[in-house]
């Protein structure tokens, strides 16, 4: 493998073999918060658009390798952090990751990495569609590919953050159940911030990072494969996702919220309640003073 990731052209990188048909593997993984794409050579990018780069020497051996021009497999590249391979052997995948690891943001270990494995065969005279887990295409075209790769990574994403909203979910539910539990003080405001930052920091990573929503803008320019894009996106249910994540999201802003206008209106109620006994205070303070000069 390249210690440097090379650009590949917009040709096809796959295509059936002599039998008719051409079988390899595509990966996803979530490899960090975010990627520096404009280091590892994208400058021929535009807008999100993902960095594609050719793998040498990680291949599997399988057809799509057969068919490369320079005999290795690809990776496509996102700026929020994931990275999808095609044809690359596990130990071509690891070694890669490490070698562009100096360019992503916090990465994940791991074992806490989020992936997601799908097959797909070639298949000129065959219907494009998912059978169970395999992905039949009717040609192996970069433009093809790059759309697989924008749902995985995409998939990826969603995964890595529903699961850590519903860590947050589960921290803040009982808010609902026991309010004086979050009453306590600044413990719980404390906390009930933390989770509150927690879920802006995760909606504005899937709604402005990962563009969840967004069609790529591949599309624009190859009108005919919205339906391949739009078919992926239902396979993957990558909208109900959304939506649903979306909607935890909003709960868990306006449960924060909520909560923390409680604690300021009780701790406000204290304040005015100690000025009121500051005042009584006084009063009675100067009665006493005031009945000790009339008794001299």
């Amino acid at each position: 493998m390249t210690d440097e990731s090379n650009s590949i052209s917009t040709a096809a990188v796959a295509s059936p073999s002599s039998h008719g048909q051409a079988s390899f593997r595509a990966q996803a993984v979530l490899a960090g918060t975010g990627i520096d794409l404009a280091a590892l050579g994208s400058t021929d990018r535009t807008g999100a658009a993902p960095l594609a780069v050719e793998l040498i020497g990680s291949l599997t051996g399988g057809s799509l390798a057969a068919h490369t021009a320079a005999g290795g497999g690809v990776a496509f590249l996102f700026r929020y952090g994931a990275v999808v391979f095609f044809d690359a052997a596990p130990a071509g995948i690891t070694e890669y990751l490490r070698q562009i690891g100096p360019h992503i943001r916090q990465p994940f270990p791991q074992v806490e990495r989020e992936t997601e494995v799908l097959d797909i065969r070639l298949d000129p005279a065959g219907k494009e569609t998912i059978e169970r887990n395999t992905l039949v295409l009717a040609d192996g075209s970069l433009h093809k590919l790059q759309l697989v790769a924008d749902i995985m990574a995409k998939s990826v994403s969603l995964a890595h953050h529903e699961k850590g909203i519903e860590r947050q979910f589960e921290r803040i539910e009982p808010f609902a159940v026991n309010l004086d539990h979050w009453g306590r003080g600044g413990r719980a405001a404390r906390e009930l911030l933390h989770n509150l930052g927690v879920a802006l920091l995760a909606e504005h990573r899937v709604v402005a990072g990962t563009r969840v929503d967004d069609s790529p803008e591949l599309l624009w320019d190859h009108p005919e494969l919205e339906r391949l894009w739009a078919r992926l996106r239902d396979e993957f249910e990558i909208r109900e996702r959304f939506a649903a994540l979306h909607s935890k999201l909003s709960l868990i802003s306006r449960t924060a919220e909520t909560a923390l206008e409680l604690l300021q209106n009780r701790r406000a109620l204290r304040v005015e309640w100690a000025i009121v006994g500051l005042i009584v205070f006084e009063i009675a303070l100067t009665l006493v003073q005031w009945a000790l000069g009339v008794g001299h």
